[in-house]
């Protein structure tokens, strides 16, 4: 988001022409089907996106997972601003997604441009299409990607087929665990995805960031940043087994955010300084001041 101004221009939508140069653009299509997203074999980025979900399901075990709980929501990394957290994402891309190489700070703009369109009176929503990955500041304060980026997953439960690359949960050890790897594993049945533990990443974070903070964003906004990259569930229809009623409306909130963050990927790229003025408003509203993170 690093980017001048440009006089006499009230263009608010195309990013400075000098700094899309410096980005690949090959992936910004007005004119890509929706099909052709989260094609994981067709891309200039495949090795890269392989390599990290192939740690990612390695990796991600129970107790992986409860470790990284108990480290980053004791939220003494520091004390930030949305804004200055925004700022941060300049320096990462993420190396889990197949559908764009330009740093996740102006996916975010895109995102929030694409649901401001069509909802233009729910401000809320325009801020949670603004954050929604935020959590992935955790990749430039020591996480690896694998465990901060990428579609989550039920952990403490056999793995679904449906995850990108199940293939590579062979390699996990709690997929061999009598303990872990029934269907309901250590939970029960329709107990609700509250209580079930997902693969550790920049979601469940950014959620205990924000309700830790007593954000005012509405709970229905608050879900989304929780389970938009829980795509087995919510795109393939896996670990309904776990679910309970609240997640079957929660569901229709995420799917319906889903379609703004993944297929705005394609659009041209936002001004993120004629932009900021109206988030900034949405911030002071919903969550102001620094946060702990």
């Amino acid at each position: 988001m690093k980017v001048e101004s440009r006089e006499n221009s009230s263009d608010t939508t195309t990013i400075d022409p000098e700094l899309a140069a410096k980005f690949d653009l090959s992936y910004i299509d007005a004119n890509k089907k929706q099909e052709e997203f989260r094609n994981y074999a067709d891309t200039k980025r495949a090795e890269t996106v392989r390599r990290t979900y192939e740690l990612m399901r390695t990796h991600q075990t129970v107790e992986f997972v409860q470790g990284r709980r108990e480290k980053w929501l004791a939220l003494n990394k520091g004390e930030f601003t949305i804004m200055e957290a925004l700022h941060l994402l300049d320096d990462l891309v993420d190396d889990s997604d197949p559908d764009t190489a330009v740093p996740n700070s102006f996916h975010a703009f895109q995102t929030a441009e694409r649901i401001r369109k069509e909802y233009p009176n729910e401000d809320w929503f325009h801020l949670v299409g603004l954050i929604h990955d935020l959590g992935k500041v955790l990749a430039l304060w020591g996480e690896p990607q694998w465990a901060t980026v990428g579609d989550t997953c039920v952990v403490g439960a056999a793995p679904s087929e449906k995850c990108v690359y199940s293939e590579y949960f062979v390699k996990n050890p709690d997929t061999h665990n009598p303990k872990y790897n029934t269907p309901n594993g250590i939970y029960t049945a329709n107990c609700g995805l509250d209580n079930v533990l997902l693969s550790w990443g920049h979601d469940e974070y950014l959620y205990n960031v924000l309700k830790m903070n007593k954000s005012t964003i509405p709970e229905k906004g608050l879900r989304m940043i929780r389970y938009h990259s829980f795509y087995p569930w919510h795109t393939s229809g896996a670990y309904r087994n776990l679910c309970n009623e609240q997640d079957e409306e929660t569901l229709k909130w995420v799917n319906d955010f889903n379609r703004f963050d993944l297929y705005s990927k394609s659009d041209e790229l936002p001004d993120p300084v004629a932009l900021t003025p109206y988030y900034q408003s949405l911030i002071d509203k919903y969550c102001p001041g620094k946060l702990r993170f």
